[in-house]
């Protein structure tokens, strides 16, 4: 197998769309700790079911079986219930004709092999933020859900909480007043993968799990058999973005959601003087906001400033400045952040009707771009000017160079 990205149009496959009334068959791509968080939200939706699951490490295939078949089993109450089938390659899993969609919680590398591999065999796919590790690969991802007519869900589920939707509503409905600047939060650029090689345990196919990354040394705190907390991959370009991509894909995604940006972003960055720093790169749109990375001490979180006063809104508060702003709205916070709506519903009402969802592929997209275009502005160290529908940086060869990777062969 040879990762590479490829477009096939859905209906030169011969796939047809799920009929309303039917049950849509699930596969499941990545079985770590968030294919299982995910398949929770999943696993008593009736008008689905978990039929297979795919993932490079043997013993969670056993584990992903196990808790599926048994939860079905005793909600349908049929003894010895056997229905979950496991693979270590996900092409095996996209092959199988009965499976309708696809929900894709690997590594941020593989996101979008997997997604397009996905939709070009007939698959409709969640899949988790943020969308791609490249620009390139993003827009790729959009053109395979125009030619295939695939319904893609992004993992930003945020846009569903009731606390996030009324930070919007609140900007948007004009209360701070025009929005002169946006400080997010969120954690350190990407850093090279500096980890020491360890030996390499029995039950992993470490290389099918490097895929299109370059083939990196096995380290326990990347790619653990047993998962206790979130693995570091995430923090190695190699593999991801760092956590400004990782949480950058819920908090720039919350910005541009509230200044509806989704079909565009910034067009400059510029990078704080010192180049060891990891905050401080500024952003601004066309319109003149501007949008800053830096800590306002609040944890992970968006701070809006407008003429009237400021908004901060996180996972734990939503609070103006002053607070006359938001309080004749009577607004119950308690219910508020008990609100976390549905975003695996509205995926699988969106299958059925062939609507797209409420975080489509382009918002993912976009939103990801700006984790990977801070990400190139952090390392370059140097201003770069960003052409939003040409998706070009102007008069720089090696940030465009930077817009995309050439993956690895692996097989």
């Amino acid at each position: 197998m040879v990762g590479g990205i490829s477009i096939v149009p859905r209906h030169v496959l011969g796939q047809g769309f799920i009929a309303p009334s039917d049950k849509i068959n699930l596969g499941f791509i990545g079985l770590g700790k968030q294919g299982g968080i995910l398949a929770n939200f999943f696993i008593s939706n009736t008008e689905v079911q978990i039929v297979a699951g795919a993932e490079v490490w043997s013993s969670k295939q056993d584990w992903f079986k196990d808790t599926v078949e048994n939860f079905y089993a005793e909600k349908r109450n049929i003894n010895n219930y056997r229905g979950v089938k496991t693979y270590t390659d996900y092409q095996d899993l996209i092959a199988r004709k009965d499976i309708d969609a696809v929900v894709i919680a690997t590594p941020d590398h593989w996101h979008a092999i997997q997604s397009i591999d996905a939709m070009n065999s007939g698959k409709d796919v969640y899949c988790e933020k943020p969308l791609t590790n490249t620009i390139h690969e993003g827009r790729q991802m959009v053109k395979a859900v125009e030619k295939n007519k695939s319904v893609l869900q992004v993992g930003s589920m945020q846009r569903s909480w009731g606390n996030f939707i009324k930070a919007k509503d609140i900007v948007r409905s004009g209360r701070l007043g025009k929005i002169k600047k946006v400080i997010v939060n969120v954690g350190d650029p990407a850093k090279p993968y500096d980890l020491p090689t360890e030996t390499l345990p029995k039950g992993i196919d470490w290389n099918l799990w490097c895929g299109p990354a370059p083939l990196i040394g096995y380290n326990g705190l990347i790619a653990p058999e047993i998962v206790k907390s979130y693995p570091q991959w995430r923090d190695y370009k190699e593999t991801a973005g760092g956590i400004l991509s990782d949480w950058g894909a819920h908090m720039f995604d919350i910005v541009q959601w509230c200044l509806d940006m989704d079909r565009t972003g910034p067009i400059t960055y510029i990078p704080p003087e010192d180049p060891n720093a990891v905050r401080g790169l500024k952003m601004f749109y066309e319109n003149g906001v501007e949008m800053v990375h830096e800590d306002f001490n609040r944890g992970w979180g968006v701070r809006f400033i407008g003429e009237y006063g400021s908004m901060d809104v996180s996972r734990k508060y939503l609070e103006t400045t002053p607070s006359n702003i938001m309080d004749p709205m009577n607004l119950n916070l308690e219910m508020l952040f008990k609100d976390k709506g549905n975003h695996y519903q509205d995926w699988i009402s969106a299958i059925k009707s062939r609507k797209q969802p409420i975080c489509d592929v382009e918002i993912g997209h976009r939103s990801a771009s700006i984790c990977n275009i801070a990400n190139i502005a952090y390392e370059l160290n140097e201003t770069l000017s960003w052409n939003p529908e040409k998706e070009k940086f102007k008069n720089n060869r090696l940030a465009n160079k930077m817009r995309k990777r050439k993956p690895r062969k692996f097989n």
